[in-house]
């Protein structure tokens, strides 16, 4: 099964960007904040919870958090809250698209999981928490920018 590195905006519950890669190092992590950083160019002090993997506790996660100035925000082991968000995504997550169908390969595998985020969660999942729009319609109809 390939690994994948999702990162949800908070405010708006929209996949910002993900990577999907055969390694759980780093450069997943990293790979799936370059496509938002330079898409969003958010301000200085941009908050970041992560749990804590080794993709994300390791020096060269913390150098690239510190060349783009954001916040790296982790709870102590085993106290998920600051993580909320992301633990909720990939609980639905599990249980929206592994139990559908067993994958026969991994190619099979990836499609479906790019399917699933660019296609239907932040354009056809309602969210409870937007007053049941998608992402989509939660942030156009609220302007963000």
């Amino acid at each position: 099964m390939p690994y994948c590195s999702v990162f949800i905006d908070c405010c708006t519950l929209t996949c910002a960007e993900f990577a999907i890669r055969e390694h759980l190092r780093d450069s997943l992590v990293i790979d799936s904040l370059e496509v938002p950083l330079h898409r969003e160019k958010p301000k200085n002090g941009l908050l970041i919870h992560t749990d804590q993997g080794s993709q994300y506790t390791g020096h060269r996660f913390y150098e690239y958090s510190r060349m783009h100035h954001f916040v790296h925000s982790q709870s102590r082991k085993g106290n998920p809250y600051d993580n909320a968000v992301m633990e909720s995504f990939f609980k639905s997550f599990k249980r929206e698209i592994l139990p559908n169908k067993p994958f026969q390969t991994k190619s099979q595998a990836k499609l479906d999981i790019i399917d699933y985020l660019e296609n239907y969660y932040n354009y056809k999942r309602i969210h409870s928490s937007l007053n049941y729009l998608t992402p989509y319609e939660f942030e156009i109809s609220n302007e963000f920018s």
